[in-house]
């Protein structure tokens, strides 16, 4: 049976349990995580962002284009499929295995996703507007860490992102919007958010996008007291305006994104609350209703 958290104990018993990366949420931890997507998902339609929801598998040939096993090879998880000349002698095999081999298993066509924003770039391939676009969505997200901890470092969790794809100056207005959002929310809640430039292999290690990072940082974060990731900003430039043909007034799009970890608020508000989920709810609904 998985082990559950100790500090994710209140008067309603457990709340969540994780095993092998993989949680288990039991109502008070499921309304509460709710609660902080309804907020999050406000925040994108009152900025004017449309909601939509992408396929939970990505093709690995578009995720080629995006330099995606460059820089991020170590975070997939391919998806595959049992070899039909093999489903017989899988079937007569003996209980007891852990894992299929990997001569079973066909080659892999298709990833999870590791980040909710890749299936709203691949999804708007090609096209142009003239006006900025803003699309809020969430999805479950899988990355192999080297390590688990509880709901602070999962194989798979929930992401909701706010994503604004138009001119560097509407993506940096965006992002500055929120920045704002997130620190205000943050302390409404009683949350002290440490902002921080975070390093990411977003682009590749020897282009000129590299050096302009070290110099401006794209990626800033927002670390609980105990260093957990919570939200992040991430301005990508034209990155993906350039390798998916998204073009805004006639030349590739600028775009950015927000990012909420939902499991990882969780986390942080039963900590913060000594683990009544119950009072974090309340709190999440009363202080989410500010501007």
């Amino acid at each position: 049976m998985p082990v559950a958290d100790p500090t994710a104990t209140g008067n309603t018993g457990t709340t969540w349990s994780v095993r092998d990366g993989l949680a288990t949420l039991d109502e008070p931890a499921v309304l509460l995580k709710d609660a902080l997507d309804a907020v999050f998902t406000r925040w994108g339609t009152e900025a004017g962002a449309r909601q939509q929801s992408y396929p939970p598998l990505l093709r690995a040939e578009d995720l080629r284009t995006l330099d995606y096993f460059r820089n991020f090879p170590h975070l997939g998880s391919a998806v595959t499929r049992i070899r039909p000349d093999r489903l017989a002698a899988l079937a007569a095999a003996p209980p007891g295995a852990t894992a299929l081999p990997a001569a079973e298993l066909a080659d892999a066509t298709h990833l999870l996703p590791s980040a909710a924003c890749y299936g709203c770039f691949l999804h708007l391939t090609g096209t142009s507007a003239d006006t900025p676009v803003l699309i809020t969505t969430a999805a479950q997200c899988f990355r192999n860490e080297d390590h688990h901890d509880g709901l602070r470092r999962l194989w798979g969790f929930t992401m909701r992102e706010i994503v604004c794809v138009g001119s560097a100056e509407a993506v940096r207005a965006h992002l500055d919007r929120h920045q704002e959002r997130i620190a205000a929310f943050g302390a409404a809640l009683g949350l002290t958010l440490d902002r921080q430039p975070a390093t990411d292999p977003f682009f590749r290690k020897d282009g000129a996008r590299t050096v302009m990072q070290l110099l401006a940082p794209v990626k800033h974060e927002y670390l609980h007291t105990d260093g957990t990731a919570i939200a992040s900003t991430n301005n990508h430039r034209n990155f993906f305006g350039e390798h998916r043909a998204i073009r805004h007034a006639g030349r590739p799009a600028f775009t950015g994104c927000v990012a909420f970890g939902l499991e990882r608020w969780v986390h942080a508000l039963a900590d913060l609350f000594e683990g009544d989920l119950a009072a974090a709810h309340r709190a999440v609904r009363q202080a989410g209703e500010c501007p």
